[in-house]
């Protein structure tokens, strides 16, 4: 999948933030490895100039977990937060352990299943099965090549 075309990623795009300065959380990386065909908002992680330059944007709220604070963007389709959820650790860890994809910054997926499988509520249980899934393929991949 051409991430480009994604509306979501566009908008992510159009925003132009450093990408060193953030990493796609949420369900975002599982769009970027083909495990979901679409996604309904995208979550950001940002520090820096990227939660500088967000932070001139919108008005920065506190975090729906009670954890940092956000701002919401693109009509609440981009949710950017100067830290992840609580147990996640240095939102600067994080930005530093992205994965590119296509050029965007996106958490490891080993990272998403940890939060998911913590968080376990009824909408992330599908997203950990396929998360197993994909990562025991992979791994298997690695092995036989």
């Amino acid at each position: 999948m051409d991430l480009r075309r994604v509306s979501l990623i566009l908008k992510l795009l159009s925003l132009g933030l450093p990408p060193d300065d953030y990493v796609v959380a949420g369900s975002g990386p599982l769009l970027a490895h083909g495990l979901r065909d679409e996604i309904g908002d995208l979550d950001l992680v940002a520090r820096g100039a990227a939660w500088k330059a967000v932070s001139t944007m919108a008005v920065p709220v506190a975090a729906p977990s009670g954890h940092g604070r956000m701002v919401v963007l693109a009509d609440g389709q981009i949710e950017v937060f100067d830290r992840w959820l609580p147990g996640t650790g240095d939102p600067g860890r994080l930005i530093e352990s992205a994965e590119r994809v296509q050029g965007i910054p996106f958490c490891p997926l080993r990272e998403v299943l940890g939060w998911k499988e913590r968080s376990d509520r009824p909408k992330d249980r599908a997203d950990v099965e396929l998360i197993k899934d994909y990562l025991s393929r992979a791994d298997t991949s690695s092995r036989d090549a």
